[in-house]
């Protein structure tokens, strides 16, 4: 096969990533509704499917204990887990477990048999069942059926057809190892941007304890680190991991580098699509993790078994049949033990992880383990409102979920607002509004900076930020530093001020919020600089945003949507403990969560330095002599063979632009500018818009674009 760009030049950006946002990848067709095909389902039959299916063996694989439930929680667990605060990627959403890298990661050996398993239902249910909630509805079952009574599910994950790309999963180039580039300074505990997980290849710790090890403090410090960039607090990581583990057992009957073959995505084609193929007869047992046992003596039943037996027993550490460290109990006859999980005439001895132990050793983990001992209550509601967390915190607003087993509450992580209690401007109020906003002291570049910082903290990822609730207003994005506090605050008393005169002044309902009247004097400006340009303009205006309020906002869940950089504005940011290594990757990672194909990207930076909306009002990348006019300028100058461009500095971030004849500094640029001229891919879009003719289409596109991030989080125009 012939080597990629991407293997020929390394260090070529990747644009790609963002095809899959300028083209419908699903063989249902651009017609096809998943919400319309699932509310159709009959969710109490799949449930009935679901159930009978899991206490059905399969001799070709086998199920412990009689019943499938643990392994499929495994599943949908593994599934969901994956999901990361940092960029909102990842999570059940798209089904994603069934493609590479995560169809074939070692932390999920052998969960190709349980999606295998599921293959009947998804077939008998077609469209109208995704895979992505098939796998997470499996997982509720699980619990359901062992006795366990779940918060909630809901529908509504579209299946991905196409492995993400744009997913940073770590800078090893080995399955189970970590290297020191992973962490920032080196130092364990404190992964790089936007990593959750602290191994290649595993969904969250290495339960055996950091690199491998039994150290009970380093995996507590792993453990609260990782489930922090979950959205987990204490509480919740606690009930997640006691909960999950009170069922089922790991499978470490032999070592499992000795006894597998080779995962799904190297496996011959006749294997299709299995992986980890072993004899397990030979052996005595299944092999996944290396580590053998279960943790309580009734593995597929909810109770207590394993917080009494965690805080209750002394544990020592040991290498497990399948070389593996895991614990046993220090007085083997004090515990009870489980039934062989295929011979239930053979017990076999509760164990646990380094990360159990540690759950035990750490105070404030042990404070909420005793804490649910005593009040087993507590327990079953944390699980259940964690569990329904873990499996739909990358779904978005509740306003997303499907079926009949939505909860009413919503949760302050679900970023709710306000429902329109009043009636919507029309076109009449929209005109008097524009007009008000334009003949006001707000700029061109101000109106459009604003909007942007509004609208631009989407993420398509897990659907949270948008201009809708108008959070720009609130902690914390009042005070990030690519907002402009100050120059915010002012813009932000003038909207205050529109809004009041225009709201006090009506006779009938209709009222104007705040989150609206930002995006239209977005609208206002970019309609404005078109007809500087000469161009007559519309940019739709969608109605129907509310105003959220700080009691409805989770200010530390907001820190991670705030930009380290954002080349729209051309802001650089300060010193960076992620994994990219160039502003132009940022960039890049930026497009893809506001769902944008490279056409649009090429055309919203081209015009946002049109209109001057550069952090701190900078000149930089705005090379044009008539900032605020909606012109092709950018793109003319910037192929302009009479310039020639030179570094200011050794990093290489921001550069000099001369005049080649005089020698003249004429503008400044940064990276994010340069990346246009320099990458052939964009500098092919750059070309048709800085063409003599093709300034008309660079402003049509640019309104439909500004257009599509304004209304990025507008589900209810779906």
């Amino acid at each position: 096969m012939p080597w990629s760009n991407q293997e020929w030049w390394p260090n070529l950006l990747r644009l790609d990533v963002l095809d899959d946002n300028a083209c419908d990848l699903s063989p249902y067709g651009e017609d096809f509704d998943y919400a319309e095909a699932f509310e159709q389902l009959d969710l109490e039959e799949v449930k009935a499917d679901l159930e009978d299916l899991m206490t059905t063996s399969q001799e070709w694989w086998p199920a412990d204990y009689g019943h499938y439930g643990p392994l499929f929680i495994r599943m949908a667990w593994h599934s969901a887990g994956t999901y990361r605060t940092l960029d909102g990627r990842a999570g059940a959403s798209g089904g994603l477990q069934r493609l590479p890298p995560e169809s074939s990661w070692p932390d999920n050996i052998n969960l190709d048999k349980a999606r295998r398993l599921l293959q009947p239902v998804k077939q008998k249910y077609g469209r109208k069942l995704s895979w992505g909630d098939l796998i997470v509805l499996a997982g509720n079952v699980a619990l359901e059926s062992m006795g366990f009574e779940t918060y909630g599910f809901a529908g509504g994950r579209e299946d991905a057809f196409k492995s993400n790309e744009a997913v940073e999963w770590g800078p090893e180039t080995e399955w189970e190892t970590t290297s020191p580039e992973r962490y920032v300074d080196g130092e364990v505990g404190n992964l790089k941007d936007p990593l959750a997980n602290t191994v290649m290849g595993l969904i969250y710790v290495n339960p055996e304890g950091p690199n491998g090890e039994p150290d009970v403090d380093g995996s507590a410090k792993n453990i609260r680190e990782e489930f922090d960039r979950m959205a987990m607090n204490d509480e919740e990581t606690v009930a997640l991991i006691a909960g999950g583990h009170t069922f089922g057992k790991v499978h470490g009957a032999d070592n499992p580098d000795e006894h597998l073959g080779p995962e799904p995505e190297a496996a011959p084609i006749e294997e299709q699509g299995l992986g980890w193929k072993h004899e397990f007869g030979d052996i005595g047992g299944m092999i996944t993790s290396g580590i053998e046992g279960p943790w309580t003596d009734a593995p597929t039943q909810w109770d207590m078994g394993y917080v009494d037996n965690l805080l209750e027993h002394d544990w020592v550490s040991v290498k497990g049949p399948g070389g593996a460290w895991q614990w046993r109990p220090a007085d083997e006859s004090a515990v009870e033990s489980a039934p062989g999980a295929q011979d239930p005439s053979e017990p076999e001895m509760p164990m646990m992880l380094t990360t159990d132990i540690a759950l035990k050793r750490d105070p404030d983990y042990r404070a909420v383990l005793e804490r649910f001992q005593e009040h087993p209550d507590e327990f079953q509601a944390a699980f259940a409102k964690a569990w329904y967390k873990l499996i739909h915190r990358d779904m978005g607003p509740p306003e997303r979920f499907l079926g009949p087993e939505v909860p009413e509450e919503t949760m302050i992580w679900q970023d709710p607002v306000p429902a329109v209690d009043h009636d919507l401007v029309g076109e009449e109020a929209v005109a008097e509004l524009t007009e008000t906003i334009l003949d006001s002291d707000l700029s061109v570049s101000q109106l459009a900076k604003t909007a942007w910082a509004s609208a631009s903290t989407y993420r398509d990822s897990d659907k949270r930020g948008g201009a809708n609730g108008a959070r720009l207003r609130l902690e914390p994005q009042r005070r990030w530093e690519v907002n402009e506090p100050d120059e915010l605050e002012t813009v932000l008393e003038t909207y205050e001020a529109i809004q009041a005169d225009f709201n006090d002044a009506r006779e009938d309902d209709v009222r104007i919020s705040l989150a609206d009247l930002i995006v239209l004097g977005g609208n206002a400006a970019v309609e404005q600089a078109a007809a500087e340009a000469g161009y007559d303009v519309t940019v739709p205006f969608e109605p129907g945003r509310t105003d959220a309020t700080a009691e409805q906002t989770d200010v530390e869940s907001f820190e991670v949507l705030e930009p380290k950089a954002d080349g729209f504005r051309n802001y650089l940011g300060g010193e960076y403990d992620d994994l990219y290594d160039r502003p132009e990757e940022r960039l890049l990672d930026k497009a893809d969560l506001l769902n944008l194909s490279v056409p649009e990207l090429t055309v919203l930076v081209g015009g946002m330095r049109a209109l001057g909306a550069t952090y701190g009002d900078a000149d930089r990348g705005v090379f044009t002599d008539r900032p605020g006019t909606l012109t092709n300028d950018f793109f003319v100058n910037l192929l302009d063979m009479d310039y020639e461009w030179a570094p200011v500095s050794e990093e290489g971030e921001v550069f000099e632009v001369r005049d080649r004849a005089t020698g003249e500094v004429e503008w400044e640029a940064t990276r994010f500018d340069l990346i246009f001229g320099s990458n052939a891919r964009l500098r092919a879009v750059a070309d048709v818009y800085g063409a003599a003719d093709g300034e008309e289409q660079f402003v049509r596109d640019f309104v439909d674009a500004w257009h599509g991030v304004m209304t990025l989080d507008r589900f209810d125009l779906e």
